[in-house]
């Protein structure tokens, strides 16, 4: 039973006990990412995450790490466009540690100089690590381009001449605006007794401001252009991303998306896959995915391959997409595709640290925990025409936008779609 309470700030906290389990999970979920920032400050909400780990003002980095290890050093943090979470999973007798640790983190890290510019050196490396995977670039390129400088494109690692320039003021100002009551969520599933917890997090977190009287960025949803985007890069493959403009996170229609993503490039099983790849062995990569926001979205298809093959590549997957908008889907299609969709979910669901997040992200952006039971009725609600009517309404072929990363010398924009 998922149960959720509000500390005295503001900070609410869900929880979904798993006695059954010897394990916890326990994360502490933030609203900004990159989509927060301006082109003065993109990267600061990723800089932020790394310099948590640090030192504090009551632990050196040293001391921070000793501690994770004690716990089984499964503590981490990753940044998003849209949030930030810190997190691990251990036993359940290692819980009260982990509050512990991950509450100094967050309220008394130090962000020393020294410290900074010697973590803003890693970020860098980080940076050119992404821009030497052309299967990355195509993706981040693609991203920035479709939605012309709206923050929902920028990076999230940020660029490296902003990352050098980011001081300890814009930090602490940056937190003081974001790191409140009401802009976080704190996640727990696995083995916990409740009363103990929340006392717990009332004594650890319980401290934090609720609000901020600083004015926070102003959430706009992007306008999607169309877009070609080509990059010289001397390796053997040519890196081709496709991208549509498509729904959010939040649709109503987000079902229907996944059911036709699967099909179309989703698993191995999928028409991208067995047409292009299996059957022609033209790619050795290719899927599709999605890539959904708040309040917008977009649909993206991926494809490695020779230079020389592109032009056939690109043929057959808009073959691929005018046959699922002119044919639809076949009832087999649908029904092995709603299985194994459920089948996903259920098996995915199953442990303390898949929960936590979970719950951790529905709470955050929708308000509420949605139960699994509402997304396998969401997804058996799906018709055969739902799924040719979405494929038919957002993959316009005419508005796609395109990235290709690699030897592009013999490839123009004439043989895209």
């Amino acid at each position: 039973m998922i149960d959720i309470k509000t500390l005295s700030n503001g900070i609410r906290v869900v929880m979904e006990p798993m006695p059954y389990l010897r394990s916890t999970s326990f994360g502490v979920w933030v609203k900004v990412g990159s989509r927060y920032e301006n082109k003065s400050n993109n990267g600061i909400a990723h800089v932020i995450e790394h310099m948590l780990f640090k030192g504090t003002k009551n632990k050196s980095a040293k001391d921070l790490a000793d501690e994770m290890a004690k716990i089984g050093g499964n503590v981490n943090a990753f940044t998003s466009k849209e949030c930030t979470s810190y997190y691990g999973t251990f036993l359940g007798e290692h819980l009260p540690l982990a509050v512990d640790i991950i509450s100094d983190m967050i309220k008394n890290s130090l962000f020393d100089d020294k410290d900074l510019k010697k973590e803003k050196g890693v970020i860098i490396e980080e940076i050119d690590m992404y821009n030497d995977s052309p299967e990355d670039l195509s993706h981040e390129m693609l991203q920035m381009k479709v939605w012309d400088d709206h923050p929902l494109g920028y990076q999230i690692s940020g660029t490296k001449k902003i990352v050098r320039s980011i001081t300890r003021e814009q930090i602490n100002d940056f937190m003081y605006t974001y790191y409140v009551g009401e802009n976080m969520i704190i996640s727990i599933a696995g083995q916990f007794d409740q009363e103990v917890l929340m006392e717990l997090l009332e004594e650890k977190f319980g401290d934090i401001k609720s609000s901020s009287h600083k004015e926070s960025a102003i959430i706009t949803r992007p306008n999607y252009h169309k877009v070609f985007y080509k990059k010289e890069k001397d390796i053997e493959q040519l890196h081709l991303n496709i991208a549509f403009d498509c729904v959010s996170s939040l649709s109503d229609e987000q079902y229907t998306f996944s059911i036709l993503n699967s099909i179309l490039g989703g698993s191995i099983n999928s028409r991208l896959f067995l047409q292009i790849r299996d059957k022609s062995g033209l790619t050795y990569s290719i899927y599709s995915y999605e890539s959904l926001y708040m309040d917008t979205g977009l649909f993206q298809i991926y494809a490695a391959m020779n230079p020389s093959q592109t032009t056939t590549v690109v043929k057959k997957i808009e073959d691929i997409i005018k046959d699922i908008k002119k044919n639809g889907i076949t009832p087999d299609e649908l029904s092995m595709t709603k299985e194994q969709l459920k089948t996903e979910i259920i098996l995915g669901n199953e442990s303390a640290k898949s929960r936590m997040n979970f719950n951790g992200k529905s709470l955050l952006f929708r308000g509420r925990v949605i139960t699994l039971e509402e997304i396998i009725e969401g997804i058996d609600r799906v018709s055969l025409e739902d799924v040719k009517s979405f494929a038919n309404k957002y993959l316009d072929l005419s508005k796609s936008s395109i990235s290709i990363v690699g030897n592009i010398k013999e490839i123009d924009e004439i043989y895209m779609l």
